[in-house]
């Protein structure tokens, strides 16, 4: 057996010694641990965003950990197993890469991607946004949405189109502001839609770079506080050209 393979049965080990043993892991189910799976792909969302590349592989090691524990409970409930999991993927991603494993010949990734959808279909999948989970992030998800949408042709043909539709998006809010809050609503929404499908046409992932400009604001404005602070007045009292000019300041650092 090589180190690998001797590491991951050591892991395997190690959870049938906690679930037997460990109070609290022995009283976690699925529905216990989703949140907290849910909050280390955020963990690895951070420090991939911030380029942590240690706190990556620990991160890593940490989703290993709910895969392996999910697996332990499918066995006691004679659900699945954790070979029940790997052959399930190694299966399906030999299905899904024909131009791989088998003799399908592709020319580009744009195919691979039209490959790949088509080939879910066959699998059963009624839809081809059936994949798109409802409990996405709005941004992550209409970006997904329309990468599946475009995985079978359905989209736009070249960049200044989708241009054309986020200038139109926007004087239809025009119309309605201040008319309709309901309406208003409605076409926010659609500018936010065709923005991020902008974004898909300039390669830019949205929630990156919305992510980024967050990051970017909040230690700006940390910047603010930080100098009013030192200036012994609070923020609530400083006028908005103050808080202007200190925030020039920080767009310097």
């Amino acid at each position: 057996m090589n180190s690998v393979l001797q590491s991951f049965q050591k892991l395997l080990d190690i959870m049938d010694e906690l679930r037997a043993k460990c109070p609290w892991d022995s009283q976690q189910t699925f529905d216990s641990l989703r949140y907290l799976t849910i909050e280390e792909t955020y963990e690895l969302s951070d420090a991939i965003i911030d380029k942590k590349y240690s706190d990556i592989g620990k991160e890593l090691g940490d989703l290993l950990l709910h895969i392996v524990f999910y697996a332990k409970i499918g066995e006691e409930q004679n659900l699945f197993d954790i070979e029940t999991v790997i052959n399930g993927i190694c299966e399906k991603l030999i299905r899904r890469h024909p131009h791989i494993f088998d003799e399908v010949e592709v020319n580009s990734i744009d195919e691979i991607k039209e490959n790949w959808e088509k080939i879910k279909l066959k699998e059963g999948n009624k839809s081809v946004l059936g994949g798109v989970p409802n409990s996405l992030p709005a941004m992550i998800k209409a970006y997904r949405i329309q990468e599946k949408a475009r995985g079978v042709g359905f989209d736009w043909e070249n960049t200044e189109q989708v241009w054309e539709k986020v200038q139109e998006e926007l004087a239809e809010f025009n119309k309605e502001k201040s008319q309709n809050s309901e309406k208003m609503e409605d076409e926010f929404g659609d500018i936010l839609f065709a923005l991020i499908n902008y974004a898909r046409f300039v390669n830019i992932n949205p929630e990156d770079a919305l992510e980024k400009t967050n990051r970017k604001f909040i230690k700006r404005f940390n910047y603010i506080e930080q100098k009013a602070n030192k200036q012994g007045k609070p923020l609530s009292d400083m006028t908005l050209d103050e808080m202007e000019r200190l925030w020039q300041e920080a767009k310097e650092f």
